[in-house]
């Protein structure tokens, strides 16, 4: 039965799993590895999940964890990140204009270019995540989530700015 239940889970949330794979392998052999590392930890962890966060907070802590850690500990990996993919972090609207096709297009090649803890916190944030969230699942304060995401806009803005 805890199969079945957590089979379940994956499938409601197969697609915060795939953001986070995405977010941080280019390859598709790695992003098949990572995408095993992280169900593995998911599943190691299951029984011990016990509902006082959202379960979507839950997998994305060690999801997020997993990834960071998949990367950072395998030089393999290093300078293989690929970047984010807007259609796969939201629906795309029916018609979109071309400027803000390339605006969103130039957004992702700079949030690739953040630390990997960086890099999480957008990830995060772009998916409408609250701070107290954002803080939960990467196990910083909210105030630390706050200041580090107002450095992040910046440090954004400036690049628009340039290009």
């Amino acid at each position: 039965m805890e199969k079945d239940k957590f089979i379940q889970v994956i499938k409601e949330n197969r697609n915060l799993i795939f953001k986070v794979c995405y977010s941080y392998c280019r390859d598709q052999e790695n992003r098949k590895d990572l995408e095993q590392e992280i169900l593995f930890q998911l599943w190691k962890s299951f029984e011990k999940f016990d509902g006082r966060v959202k379960i979507s907070t839950w997998i994305y802590r060690i999801a997020l964890n997993t990834a960071i850690s998949f990367y950072r500990n395998d030089n393999k990996y290093v300078g293989n990140t690929v970047a984010f993919d807007e259609s796969i972090i939201s629906v795309s609207c029916h018609e979109q204009d071309l400027e803000q096709d390339e605006n969103i297009t130039l957004l992702y090649q700079f949030i690739d270019k953040l630390s990997v803890l960086d890099k999480a916190l957008m990830l995060l944030y772009l998916d409408d995540n609250k701070y107290k969230e954002i803080a939960d699942i990467l196990g910083i304060s909210e105030s630390n989530v706050a200041t580090k995401i107002s450095r992040i806009k910046k440090t954004l803005k400036n690049q628009f700015d340039i290009n």
